[in-house]
């Protein structure tokens, strides 16, 4: 007699993690689907300010509580979840949550300083609770092969590195252009992504020197000021030789919705991520050899709820803190370094 039977009994009998949904508008909707998806985890309960978008996001998950603050978020006997509050809220509420012993999946930025991110990251520690942050461009198939690349040797020595990021529009929420609420302007919405990309790719090398300039309104500011940026340039120098250009910007008028690429220049080759047509889920990537080019990656491609899915599958698996969570707070310190902090 096959075992089949009893043992997808016994994998149906095991109860999944209850998690918490804080803030379910466009984006925390999107993720909350990537994560009911993959039926790793029980949606318990959802709270959103907005009645309209809490119940919107009930219909994804009917046997959801909906609640009506955090506090009573966390009384619902979680054990992850995943926030998606305004930048100024993210680090106090990852950390209250994790204190009670809730794993925690957070929008980026972590926090809107070095010091708040390490503060999250040092409470996951204590606690040893999964945490992780949305940083989903890693999860895209372009350069997931381009790191691979990277990584192998196939371009040879990397010596340098232009990655961008330019948005037509801004957000709409007042709270981005509030310095003390966000942290910062387009570096921090933006700018975090092309940091940690490059990081990623690279293995995390040391960073030994940041210069950067900030402009609002197509005027130069001061780093450390009250002023948001709706346009930075930085460049950073790493301990292994490589010299990268970062850009990223708001409101630009670059004639598309956005520009966004990441590009690798090696002695042995070159590697190129980069949206098409403008769009902001489409991208290609391809691998240079001398004038010659080779397709890595064409859309579509699925890529935007992939982290938090994988947080999910994580959480359902029992892990526990990741010491690479400390990555998050390397990624921190050059946002930092950038804003003159």
């Amino acid at each position: 007699m096959s075992d089949a039977t009893p043992l997808a009994t016994t994998r149906n009998a095991v109860s999944r993690p209850r998690v918490g949904f804080l803030g379910v508008g466009r984006i925390g909707l999107h993720r909350m689907r990537a994560i009911v998806d993959t039926g790793a985890v029980e949606t318990a309960a959802i709270f959103d300010p907005s009645p309209e978008m809490a119940a919107a996001a009930r219909e994804l998950t009917p046997e959801a509580s909906v609640v009506s603050s955090f506090e009573t978020l966390l009384d619902q006997q979680l054990e992850g979840i995943v926030i998606a509050s305004p930048s100024a809220l993210h680090a106090a509420q990852s950390i209250v949550a994790l204190e009670q012993g809730v794993a925690v999946f957070c929008q980026k930025p972590l926090g809107r300083t070095r010091d708040e991110a390490a503060a999250v990251v040092d409470a996951a520690r204590r606690v040893d609770r999964l945490l992780d942050v949305d940083l989903s461009y890693r999860h895209t198939d372009g350069m997931q092969q381009i790191r691979d690349l990277i990584a192998s040797g196939e371009l040879g020595t990397v010596f340098a590195a232009d990655l961008t990021f330019h948005n037509a529009y801004g957000p709409s929420k007042p709270w981005f252009y509030d310095k003390a609420l966000s942290g910062g302007g387009c570096v921090i919405d933006l700018g975090v992504h092309l940091v940690d990309l490059l990081l990623w790719a690279l293995e995390f090398p040391e960073i030994v020197r940041v210069e950067s300039r900030l402009f609002a309104k197509g005027s130069r500011i001061r780093r450390d000021g009250d002023d948001v940026e709706d346009y930075a340039v930085a460049t950073l120098e790493l301990a292994n030789g490589i010299v990268a250009r970062l850009a990223c910007s708001w409101h630009l008028q670059a004639g598309c919705d956005a520009v966004i690429t990441a590009d690798f220049h090696g002695t042995g080759g070159g590697a190129s991520f980069r949206n098409v047509n403008g769009s902001f889920l489409d991208f290609s990537a391809e691998r240079y050899r001398g004038t010659q080019r080779e397709v890595l990656t064409l859309p579509p491609d699925a890529w935007g709820g992939r982290a938090a899915a994988a947080w999910a599958k994580r959480l359902a698996a029992g892990e526990r803190f990741d010491p690479d969570n400390d990555r998050l707070v390397a990624v921190a310190d050059v946002l930092d370094r950038i804003y003159g902090r």
